[in-house]
């Protein structure tokens, strides 16, 4: 990476839960190529995953000292910042939470970053609003964006762990505070996840699943939490405002509190923050701190950290020294001396270590094996030993760590017994020779080294997961769950308002709806009791949501697809019954689920009832007109053509493309059709269909019982405003059609918009046998040119090289006017098609456009900027051919009439089928339209 490229520069600052973060992966993503350095590997593997579900997981590589993954392809790094691969060049660069410049221990590779780490095309700079002044003072022309927090944060004051919100988060500042507070929340409320730097990426996700799926309401962390990990976190608490950081314990800043307490609150959800109660009153939050910490005003930084970024190896004093060089700039201070420095001096006076050191690469190769990390945390002393244990072997031989050795060293990490302190300790030993595995000039056979280091790491940290998990969230009480079949008890049960089942304040389980949900990590022996208890405690509650369902309204209950795909009637997220296979397509059998059968029977029976009676109420609201169709095809009264033609309507649920029962249109008069009209039939060229049936939730509902009756999963809708797809996105062929869509040359258009298009070219008919289409229609509905021309060609219109013929005014006013364009069609009406596209999609009655739809006008495609004038498109003019027959050869042999031809004479091409339109069609739309703008 150049340190010179020129680039734009944005610094972002503001508080946290402002989407700095995924505002750097949307524009890192946009480019070419690009790289994220973050502060923790956690967050770098986190945001790794997510560019890989995008990019795919050959183009995207994440880059930090105990793991490489890159790709040949890799495009995007996401790495730790100090493992960020300075030498190569990236279109993109972004540097996150750039205010840690100020820490002791790791600033001066923020502000190294952020000093010099550039993008060719762009490079964005994430942090806290604190850093602004160093911005404007160290990089002038940055450009510097504000972003608001999305929602708010207050202050809760002190409370009881006992008392704490569900969704929260306790923060504490040592493993035995971190561990006893588990512990409590263990015994008071369940079980707690455990959240530390410390832990691997893989047990901290694992921990922190436990947490995010509901499995328990509490997470217990250090200020790891701080670092952008996202979490669903309503209200987070202090157990305590100090802090050992590795030299002294103080008090936290006012950032580092508004860091941590930022994590309260999702997007636009707002969080709440606050202190254990008996926290030290010297430690409490003064009124002026709390104010700054909820409107996240904090002191400005006014310096930050440096180190020499390019050192000079000349010999190891020169390096030291140039370790040690003070800044040349205002607003740096020089680095206290880091871990690495430390075991640096230490190995500098050790005479087994320098008496190898006689060349600048060997004094390179000594500091970068003193850069090992101490994830064990044994200070410089310990790190010392262990860094010249490995020296001989760098420095001499072959340059490599003997394959035994390493061997050896992992081996003896590989077991998995212990409690929760001595997995902690294997895995940081594991880190560290995983860090070592990575470089790949130190090890014999790197490739098994790094892979055997990988799998050590993940079992080990299973084993910690496991650990963790029995100590703080799988150890129930017994006693609680035993005590539950205790007369004394029932008074005690409770239901909070997300459905939670409490006894005496303990959770057994949760409600939904009728239905009682058991705890999914209860044991097996467990499950008998609660659910025994929930039958004995929950009878009047079940009695009370049963009153309270049948005295609902109808927006109480959804329907939704299951995770089958099975059509599900719910009560909020609680399943009800299931629509399944009955009499007819408009009859479907509800099927209802074991928790309603289970309860007292008049309870049951008043669900029942009011399940029915939604379901009526669900298909005469959006189904009304098929319904209707339906009762006018069981009454005597009703012509036997027209039943005919109703029935098959019903069966295809309002929508059939016309070749179907083009023999039932046929045998309609005109006083039969305008029966069928009354009904609110439309019949256009290629499909017959219900007006009101575009609507979504029309389209909710035929899915539904399509679904239904065919016992196959839902169909999956398309956006509610789509009038045309681009592309196919149906798993099946019918799909579209029973969504209301027409394929056309690879696209889908609504049949009421084809309707639509078709009339507006019979109305181009007359301007002369020769004739232009507008395709302004077309384009504001998102047609490409070539699906345009298929739907004319389709419809009886042929492309023709001949221009129209200029018509003398007096020729005009002796001769009468070709007919209308609903005229024409109803003239062309009375010949049967048989298209050959098949329909698939979903369908909507709003014109707006969705996002995998166009809908576009030519107004907002327009450029105001004025240009230079074009030549003029080339005008495509059109002529009437007719609408071609069905296949009257294949009619004949049917009726046993053979085809005759002269002899000799070539047999006519066969015309590819086109769809009739009936009389009276386009009139019906337009007042359809007319009727639906009132």
């Amino acid at each position: 990476m150049s340190r010179l490229s020129q680039s734009s520069l944005v610094a972002v600052l503001g508080p946290t839960n402002t989407g700095k973060t995924h505002l750097a992966i949307e524009r890192m993503c946009a480019h070419s190529s690009g790289m994220i350095g973050f502060p923790l590997r956690l967050l770098a593997r986190e945001v790794y995953d997510r560019v890989v579900a995008l990019k795919g997981v050959n183009r995207v590589a994440l880059v930090t000292g105990e793991e490489k993954i890159i790709p040949k392809q890799a495009q995007w790094y996401l790495c730790t910042a100090e493992a960020m691969p300075m030498d190569r060049e990236f279109a993109f660069v972004a540097i996150d939470e750039a205010q840690i410049g100020i820490d002791p221990e790791r600033g001066h590779i923020f502000t190294d970053r952020m000093l010099h780490a550039r993008g060719r095309e762009e490079t964005m700079i994430l942090g806290s609003e604190s850093l602004r002044p160093l911005i404007e003072a160290l990089l002038p022309d940055a450009e510097i964006i504000t972003r608001p927090r999305f929602s708010t944060l207050s202050y809760a004051g002190p409370r009881k762990l006992s008392r704490l919100p569900r969704r929260s988060a306790i923060v504490a500042f040592s493993l035995e505070d971190v561990y006893a507070i588990a512990e409590m929340l263990r015994r008071q409320h369940g079980g707690a996840a455990i959240v530390m730097g410390s832990l691997s990426p893989q047990t901290r996700n694992a921990q922190v699943k436990l947490y995010q799926d509901g499995e328990v309401d509490y997470l217990v962390a250090t200020d790891a939490i701080g670092m952008g990990l996202n979490l669903d976190v309503t209200h987070v608490a202090f157990a305590a405002l100090r802090k050992f950081d590795g030299r002294r314990r103080r008090r936290l800043t006012l950032a580092e509190i508004g860091q941590i307490a930022g994590r309260a609150g999702r997007h636009q959800k707002d969080g709440s923050f606050g202190v254990l109660s008996g926290l030290d009153s010297s430690d409490e939050l003064q009124a002026e701190d709390i104010e700054r910490l909820e409107e996240h005003r904090f002191p400005k930084l006014e310096w930050l950290y440096w180190r020499n970024p390019e050192p000079d190896f000349g010999s190891l004093d020169s390096l030291i020294g140039s370790l040690e060089e003070k800044p040349q700039r205002q607003r740096l201070h020089p680095a206290p001396e880091a871990v690495d420095l430390a075991v640096l001096k230490k190995l500098a006076q050790d005479p087994v270590v320098s008496q190898f050191v006689n060349s600048p690469n060997m004094v390179r190769l000594l500091w970068e094996a003193a850069c090992i990390p101490d994830f064990r945390k044994v200070g410089a002393d310990h790190q010392a030993r262990f860094v010249a244990s490995l020296w001989p072997h760098l420095a001499g031989g072959s340059g490599r760590i003997p394959h035994a050795r390493m061997a050896q060293e992992i081996a003896r990490l590989e077991n998995v017994q212990g409690d929760i302190a001595t997995l902690g300790a294997r895995i940081a030993a594991a880190r560290s020779w995983s860090y070592i595995a990575q470089k790949t000039r130190w090890v014999e056979q790197p490739e098994v080294m790094i892979e055997r280091t990988r799998a050590l790491e993940s079992r080990l940290s299973d084993a910690m997961h496991s650990q963790l998990t029995q100590r703080f969230v799988d150890k129930r009480t017994r006693i609680l769950m035993r005590g539950l079949l205790k007369d004394t008890l029932s008074q005690d049960v409770s239901i909070d308002d997300d459905g939670m089942v409490l006894v005496e304040g303990q959770e057994i389980g949760t409600l939904k709806g009728f239905q009682f949900v058991v705890p999914s990590d209860s044991r097996s022996e467990d499950r008998k009791m609660l659910l025994a208890a929930a039958e004995r405690y929950l009878g009047r509650i079940m009695t009370q949501n049963a009153d309270a369902l049948a005295k609902a309204p109808d927006s109480v209950l959804t329907l939704e697809p299951d995770a089958t795909g099975t059509p599900a009637i719910l009560w909020g997220e609680s399943r009800l019954a299931m629509l399944t296979k009955g009499k007819s397509l408009l009859q479907p059998e509800i099927k209802f689920d074991h928790s309603i059968k289970d309860m007292a029977p008049e309870d049951g029976q008043k669900v029942m009832d009011r399940v029915k009676l939604w379901v009526d109420a669900m298909k005469a609201k959006h189904l009304e007109g098929l319904v209707k169709i339906d009762a006018l095809a069981n009454q005597p009264e009703t012509p036997a053509a027209v039943r005919a033609l109703f029935a098959q309507i019903v069966d295809a649920g309002g929508i059939l493309s016309r070749r179907e029962i083009d023999q039932a249109i046929r045998a309609l008069d005109n006083d039969m059709r305008g029966h069928a009209r009354r009904a609110g039939l439309v019949f256009g060229a290629l499909d017959i269909f219900h007006h009101a049936l575009m609507k979504p939730g029309a389209v909710l509902w035929r899915t539904a019982l399509f679904a239904a009756f065919d016992a196959q999963p839902m169909i999956e809708r398309t956006p509610d405003n789509a009038v045309h797809l681009k592309q196919d996105a149906f798993a099946e062929a019918d799909n579209a059609s029973r969504l209301g869509f027409r394929k056309i040359a690879g696209e889908y258009i609504r049949v009421d918009m084809v309707e639509r298009l078709i009339k507006q070219a019979h109305e181009s008919r007359q301007k002369g046998a020769i004739f232009a289409v507008d395709p302004a229609l077309a384009t504001s509905l998102g047609l490409s040119q070539s699906c345009h021309e298929a739907l004319l060609d389709l419809a009886g219109f042929v492309k023709t090289n001949d221009k129209p013929t200029p018509i003398e005014p007096a020729v005009i006013e002796n001769s009468s006017p070709p007919p209308a364009g609903a005229d024409q069609a109803e003239k062309a009406g009375e010949e049967a098609i048989e298209p050959d596209a098949e329909p698939t999609a979903e369908s909507s009655l709003a014109s707006e456009a969705a996002p995998d739809v166009v809908v576009e006008t030519a107004e907002a495609t327009a450029d105001s900027s004025p240009v230079a004038e074009e030549p003029a498109a080339t005008i495509q003019y059109w002529r009437w051919k007719g609408m071609a027959r069905k296949n009257n050869r294949d009619q004949g042999k049917a009726r046993g009439k053979p085809q005759k031809h002269a002899k000799g004479a070539p047999a006519k091409r066969k015309v590819e089928p086109v769809l009739a339109t009936a009389g009276g069609a386009f009139a019906e739309l337009a007042a359809l339209r007319d009727s639906m703008k009132k």
